[in-house]
């Protein structure tokens, strides 16, 4: 592991987080950045072989940067490292291309031990997380067959509209008319046995469609 960059607003979790860097992995060189902007600045200018990212940052959502990094470097590791334990969260980092997902409050030991074995196949999870990864699934099954009897578009047009967007905002971003917008969300609230445009948005959200 040459070349890891951890990205990280607080001081302290930052140096916490190099610490484990330098016993997981001694020979690596090690690039931290403490906001959104210096963590982008260096996916673009640097080589990346693993990222250690947090979610939330005070200029930016850690997603964006996971997106940018798979982008820029298909083969880096990606490990989110937050206190954010939801199952929004955790299902949107490694929807976007996060391979690991560790909370803050693991132990030092532990948090060193994933990390080395990320390095080796085994996904880094916190026991807590990947508890909710297979109670996230569980519940969703039922709804990920509904997608299946869905369009690509309306898949699109659902997406969207877990994102909040409007009909006429869908159609702008689509370049369809607004009635053929208003086609496809009367097909999926038929297919998916919802009622109205929340409920819609709201099991776009569950499956981690935004």
């Amino acid at each position: 592991m040459k070349h890891v960059l951890i990205v990280e607003d607080v001081k302290e979790t930052r140096e916490w987080l190099s610490d484990c860097i330098c016993e997981a992995f001694p020979q690596s060189d090690t690039y931290k950045a403490s906001d959104f902007r210096s963590g982008l600045y260096a996916i673009r200018h640097s080589g990346v072989d693993l990222a250690i990212l947090d979610l939330g940052l005070p200029d930016g959502n850690g997603v964006d940067l996971i997106t940018e990094l798979k982008a820029k470097s298909p083969k880096a590791m990606i490990v989110v490292a937050t206190v954010m334990g939801d199952d929004q969260s955790i299902i949107s980092a490694l929807s976007a291309g996060a391979q690991g997902y560790l909370l803050k409050d693991s132990p030092r030991e532990l948090f060193i031990a994933q990390l080395q074995q990320h390095i080796l196949g085994i996904p880094a999870l916190s026991p807590s997380v990947a508890r909710r990864i297979v109670e996230h699934f569980r519940q969703t099954a039922p709804e990920l067959e509904k997608l299946d009897g869905l369009t690509a578009r309306e898949s699109e047009v659902l997406a969207l509209i877990g994102k909040g967007f409007r009909n006429k905002e869908v159609a702008e971003k689509l370049d369809v008319s607004l009635p053929t917008v208003a086609s496809h969300i009367k097909a999926i609230y038929a297919k998916l046995n919802v009622r109205n445009r929340a409920e819609a948005a709201i099991l776009a959200q569950k499956l981690g469609l935004t």
